[in-house]
C-alpha cells in the first residue's frame, strides 16, 4: 500500500494521519476523529453569513453584467443564487453552537454542497463565455477567479469539498479560455487552479494535523495527571493545595511529614501560618515569607521562591513554585503548586559563593574579588580625595617553566608565588591572583608614589629569587605595570586598563622590571582602537581593494597564477598597511567577513582570466577553522563560475602547531571540491613535515630570506631550498620562490629546481585592471612567438 494511503507511526509511537484520513475518505487505525471532524464544520460555520452575502452578490454582479445575454441567465442566476443558500442557511442555523464531533457523513453533507456549488458556477464559463464581449468574459473569469479564491479561504478546513470546487470551476474556465484561443488567460487559469488547489490541500492538512495533535494533548494531560498523583505520593518533592482562602486543603502525606505533622493538623490552616511557626504570633515574618504572602494575596504566579522554615527547631530552606486555579467562569479556585527541601543546596551555595571569590590553585582573591576590593577602595579614596593604586604582575619566563616541566610543577610554583606575595603585604595591600601566571595587588591608600614603586620593587625582588620545586631549581622573574587613582583612571576598569599598558612596557622592556602609567602608553592602544573603529566600516565602504601579482613558471615565463593581496585604503588614515590591519582584524574577530569578502572577489576577477591561470588567497587560521569556510568557498566560485581547481587556498605552517589535527580534517575537505593548496612561509618558522605527509599540497613556497640568501651563495639558503626542492618533488608538489628581485635570484632559483617564481622582476602587486592587461599582453606575445 503507497505510504500516503496508509498510516505511519511517529518517532512517538502516535498514529500519523494519511491523506484518506484528511480528506475524510476512510479512518485512521485506531484513531477517533469525530472531534476533528467537528471542529471542522464548525470552523466553516464562523464565516457562513460573510459567505452567503459574498455569494449571491457576486452572482448577482454577473447577472447584472451579463443580462442582456442570454434568457438562460436567469435560470443560472436562480440556480446559483438557491445554491448558495442551501449552503449557507443550515450553517446559519447552528453557527452559535459548536459540534463537539462529527461523523463522516456529515462531513461529506459539506463536501456536496461545495461539489453542487461548483457545478453551478463552471457553468457560467461554459454557456455564457463564447458570445459575450471581451469585457464579458473578463468579468466572468475575474468573478470564478475571486469565487475560487474565497472557497480555498473560507473552506480549506474542508479540503476534500474545497478542493472539489476549485478543480471543477478552475477546470470550466481553463476549458472555456483555451476554447475560445486565449493561450495566455488559459495559461494563468490552470496554474491558478493548480497553485489554489495545492495550498488549499496544504492548509486543510495543517489544519486537521493541528487539531488531530491537540485531541492527542489533551489525553497526554490526562496520563500526565495520573503520574503527578503518584509523584505527590511517592516523588522526592512534595505538591500543595490552598483554597480561595490560602488556607490548605487535600494535604499530602509528603508535606505533612516535611512539617512533621499529621495530614489532619494541616487541613484547612493558612498556608503562611504553617510556614512561619512561632513567628506567626510575634508578627516577625522573614522577607522571603513575607513576599510568598504578597504573593498569594494577589493571586499571582511565582516560581522558584526560597523562603527559611523552621522545623523541630531546625533551620531548613524550602523552595516553592505555584500558579493560581480558575474554573471555566473565572472564578478563583485558590492555588497549586510544588514545594521542595533545599536546605543542602543552600548550604553548598554559600561555600560555593566563597569558592567564587577565591582562587582554588593559590587560596588568593580571584579576580572578582580583587575587583570588589579595588572598587570599595577607590570609592573610599575619593570620599576622602586621597589615591588608590592598582599593580598587575606577570611572572617573567613562567611558560618556559610549565613546558619544559609540566603543568604540575607550574602549579606548584605558582602556589609559591603567592605565599610569596603574601608575605610582601601589608594591611595597606592585598594581592591576589587574576590567572594563569599574572597577579595583582590594590593598594587601598596611595600617599606617595615612591610607596608604590617600592612595594613594585620588593615584589620584583622576591618573585625573583630562586625557587626550589620537587628538587628543581627554577628561576622565573616578574614584571609589574602601575596606575594611580583618580589620575589614571576614575572607575575599575580604567584603572585596570590604564594598569595593563604599563604592563605591556615593562615587558617590551625586557622583563624584571617595573612601569608607572604615562598618558603617552595610552596612545599606541588609541591607535589601535581608531584602526578598529575604521576597520569595522571598511567593507561596507568600499575601502577595501585587491592587487594581484604574478606567479611565472621558472622555465618557460609563462604566468601561471596570480596571488591575491588585500590592500585598504581609509579616506581618514591613507594607505594602511596589512601588517598593521590584519592582526586587528584578527583579534576583533574581523578576519571572517574580510576574508569572505577577499574570497568571493578574488574568484569573482579570476573568471575573466584564461582557464590556464589560477588565483591564489591566503586564509588565516581562524577562517580555516570556521564551521562555514567550505561553504563559502563552494559559494564563492558557484557564483563566480569558477572552476575548482582554479582556485588555490595559501595557508601557513603556524596553523598546524595552533590546530592540526582539525586544521587537516578541513584542508581535506576543501581538497575534496578540487581546490589547491599551497603552504607559505615554508621553513620560516615551525616544522611541518609531519603535516606535508598527510595533507596533499599543491605548492610549497619558499621564503624571500632563503631567496635573497641562495643568490648570495650562502650555504645555509641553497642547503634549505635544496631540501625543500627535493621535498617538495619526492612529495608530488611544485615549488614557488617568493620576492625575486633580479635577474641573479632569477638564474640562481631555477637552478637549483624552484618551479615558480615569484616577486618584483616579473610584477609588483596590481590593480585588476592592471592585472588583465599584463595577461592580455602576454598572451599576444605568445601568439607572435607561435607565429
Amino acid at each position: 500500500m503507497p505510504a500516503w494511503v496508509s498510516d505511519k507511526q511517529t518517532d512517538n509511537g502516535a498514529t500519523a494521519l494519511n491523506w484518506w484520513a484528511i480528506l475524510g475518505l476512510s479512518e485512521a487505525n485506531n484513531l477517533e476523529l469525530g472531534q476533528v471532524r467537528g471542529a471542522q464544520i464548525t470552523a466553516i460555520r464562523r464565516f457562513a453569513l460573510a459567505r452567503l452575502f459574498m455569494g449571491i452578490l457576486a452572482a448577482l454582479g454577473v447577472f447584472l453584467t451579463l443580462s442582456e445575454q442570454s434568457t438562460m441567465l436567469n435560470s443560472w442566476f436562480g440556480a446559483a443564487v438557491m445554491a448558495i443558500g442551501v449552503l449557507a442557511l443550515p450553517q446559519l442555523r447552528h453557527r452559535e453552537f459548536p459540534r463537539l464531533t462529527a461523523t463522516r457523513a456529515e462531513l461529506h453533507e459539506e463536501t456536496t454542497g461545495l461539489l453542487i456549488l461548483g457545478l453551478v458556477w463552471a457553468c457560467l464559463p461554459l454557456f455564457f463565455g463564447s458570445s459575450g464581449s471581451p469585457m464579458d468574459i473578463f468579468v466572468i473569469w475575474a468573478v470564478i477567479a475571486a469565487m475560487m479564491a474565497g472557497v480555498s479561504f473560507a473552506f480549506s478546513t474542508v479540503p476534500l469539498g474545497a478542493s472539489a470546487f476549485l478543480v471543477i470551476t478552475g477546470c470550466a474556465l481553463t476549458y472555456k479560455t483555451w476554447s475560445i484561443g486565449i493561450e495566455l488567460i488559459d495559461a494563468l487559469s490552470l496554474i491558478y487552479t493548480v497553485a489554489l488547489t495545492a495550498a488549499t490541500l496544504a492548509s486543510g492538512k495543517t489544519y486537521v494535523l493541528h487539531r488531530y495533535a491537540q485531541h492527542a494533548l489533551k489525553e497526554k494531560t490526562e496520563v500526565v495527571s495520573l503520574l503527578l498523583r503518584e509523584f505527590e505520593d511517592s516523588g522526592g518533592d512534595w505538591m500543595w493545595r490552598t483554597d480561595p482562602s490560602r488556607c490548605m486543603t487535600h494535604v499530602t502525606p509528603r508535606f505533612a511529614h516535611a512539617l512533621g505533622m499529621e495530614p489532619s493538623q494541616l487541613e484547612a490552616k493558612p498556608l503562611l501560618q504553617l510556614l512561619a511557626g512561632d513567628l506567626w504570633e510575634k508578627g516577625e515574618l522573614p522577607t522571603a515569607l513575607r513576599t510568598l504572602g504578597e504573593k498569594l494575596k494577589n493571586r499571582e504566579s511565582f516560581s522558584d521562591l526560597v523562603v527559611p522554615i523552621r522545623v523541630k527547631n531546625e533551620q531548613h530552606w524550602w523552595e516553592f513554585s505555584a500558579s493560581p486555579r480558575f474554573d471555566d467562569a473565572g472564578t478563583f479556585l485558590g492555588f497549586h503548586g510544588v514545594g521542595s527541601d533545599v536546605t543542602a543546596a543552600r548550604r553548598s551555595a554559600d561555600k560555593i559563593n566563597h569558592m567564587a571569590k577565591f582562587d582554588t590553585l593559590t587560596g588568593l582573591p580571584n579576580r572578582l574579588q580583587l575587583s570588589e576590593v579595588l572598587g570599595e577602595a577607590m570609592d573610599k579614596a575619593e570620599q576622602w580625595r586621597g589615591r588608590s593604586g592598582f599593580m598587575m604582575i606577570d611572572l617573567d619566563r613562567f611558560k618556559a617553566v610549565n613546558d619544559t616541566l609540566g603543568h604540575p610543577i607550574g602549579d606548584r610554583l605558582l602556589s609559591i608565588v603567592a605565599l610569596r606575595l603574601k608575605s610582601i603585604m601589608s594591611d595597606n595591600e592585598i594581592c591576589g591572583r587574576l590567572g594563569g601566571d599574572e597577579f595583582a595587588v590594590v593598594v587601598k591608600d596611595v600617599r606617595e608614589l615612591s610607596q608604590v614603586e617600592r612595594v613594585a620593587n620588593q615584589i620584583i625582588q622576591k618573585l625573583s629569587e630562586p625557587y626550589e620545586v620537587d628538587e628543581h631549581i627554577i628561576y622565573i622573574g616578574a614584571s609589574v605595570g602601575a596606575a594611580i587613582s583618580p589620575r589614571d583612571g576614575r572607575t575599575a576598569e580604567m584603572l585596570t586598563r590604564s594598569a595593563d599598558l604599563a604592563l605591556y612596557r615593562s615587558k617590551d622592556n625586557g622583563g624584571s622590571s617595573f612601569t608607572m602609567y604615562e598618558a603617552h602608553l595610552h596612545v599606541h592602544a588609541e591607535e589601535r582602537r581608531v584602526l578598529e573603529i575604521a576597520l569595522r566600516k571598511a567593507l561596507e565602504r568600499n575601502e577595501m581593494l585587491l592587487n594581484y601579482q604574478p606567479v611565472v613558471n621558472a622555465q618557460s615565463g609563462q604566468i601561471e597564477s596570480f596571488e591575491a593581496l588585500l590592500r585598504w585604503h581609509n579616506p581618514e588614515l591613507g594607505h594602511v598597511s596589512p601588517a598593521k590591519f590584519i592582526p586587528i582584524a584578527e583579534d576583533a574577530r574581523l578576519i571572517r567577513p574580510i576574508g569572505e569578502w577577499v574570497l568571493r572577489t578574488a574568484c569573482k576577477e579570476a573568471a575573466n582570466w584564461p582557464s590556464t591561470v589560477k588565483v591564489a588567497v591566503n586564509v588565516s587560521a581562524e577562517q580555516l577553522l570556521d564551521s562555514g569556510f567550505v561553504a563559502v568557498i563552494v559559494s564563492a566560485l558557484s557564483q563566480a563560475g569558477l572552476p575548482p581547481h582554479r582556485l588555490e587556498i595559501e595557508v601557513t605552517e603556524s596553523l598546524f602547531m595552533s590546530e592540526g589535527t582539525q586544521a587537516i580534517a578541513v584542508l581535506d575537505r576543501i581538497l575534496g571540491l578540487g581546490v589547491k593548496l599551497s603552504l607559505d612561509d615554508f621553513g620560516t618558522g615551525y616544522s611541518s613535515l609531519g603535516y606535508l605527509s598527510k595533507t596533499k599540497f599543491s605548492t610549497i613556497k619558499v621564503d624571500r630570506s632563503f631567496v635573497q640568501g641562495a643568490a648570495k651563495n650562502a650555504p645555509e639558503s641553497l642547503a634549505i631550498i635544496r631540501a625543500v626542492v627535493a621535498l617538495a618533488d619526492s612529495l608530488g608538489m611544485s615549488t614557488t620562490a617568493e620576492g625575486v628581485e633580479t635577474e641573479d635570484e632569477c638564474m640562481k632559483i631555477a637552478q637549483l629546481g624552484c618551479k615558480k617564481i615569484q616577486g618584483y622582476l616579473f610584477g609588483r602587486p596590481m590593480p585588476a585592471h592592471e592585472a588583465r592587461d599584463v595577461i592580455n599582453n602576454w598572451q599576444l606575445k605568445q601568439q607572435a612567438n607561435a607565429a
